[in-house]
């Protein structure tokens, strides 16, 4: 696993030794990536964050700030590992909070971000549970883009609040772009 490119191109990422923690591809991060273009100045949200390999790549290329979120104390520790490998720090917050009961705690800072990468565990229900808390606590900016990394076996409901932009599927993995 490792940075694709920008400031941290080709560093090598700390893996996950848990189980729990699914990092995406480098092929399924470098197809989101070239999808959601310039990313500079923006400010990201990683959910279920694992490695936090997401919002790294989005520091990478020139996102201003990124605020990382899981509820495994594991995951907490590999991204912070993972941020000072690449010297993103400064620019990050890592927060320990259950998904998606505690995503309210993140909108009280009424800072809305402009990208939000949600990878929750495969078939576990979290995904419609998710989108729908993240446009009641309006977290994502009016022209914002959510990106989902979820088994084809859940399938995004249309009550969520959000609109399909786009839909990739790469082996056993989706990814769906959704906007308000």
């Amino acid at each position: 696993m490792r940075v694709i490119t920008g400031s941290a191109r080709g560093r090598r990422l700390a893996g996950p030794r848990v189980a729990g923690i699914r990092p995406a591809s480098d092929k399924v991060k470098e197809a989101v990536f070239n999808i959601l273009g310039v990313l500079e100045g923006l400010r990201v949200l990683d959910l279920f964050a694992g490695s936090g390999s997401l919002g790294v790549e989005a520091l990478s290329r020139g996102a201003e700030k990124a605020t990382f979120v899981d509820s495994s104390f594991q995951a907490i520790q590999l991204i912070e590992k993972n941020l000072e490998r690449c010297q993103f720090s400064k620019q990050a917050l890592v927060l320990k909070l259950k998904l998606p009961l505690e995503l309210g705690r993140i909108g009280q800072a009424n800072i809305p971000y402009d990208i939000v990468f949600v990878d929750p565990p495969y078939d576990h229900r979290l995904v419609n549970a998710t989108l729908r808390r993240l446009v009641r606590e309006k977290i994502l900016a009016p022209s914002g883009i959510v990106v989902v990394e979820h088994s084809p076996r859940e399938k995004i409901t249309s009550d969520v609040g959000l609109t399909l932009v786009d839909e990739r599927k790469y082996g056993q993995t989706l990814i769906t772009f959704l906007k308000t």
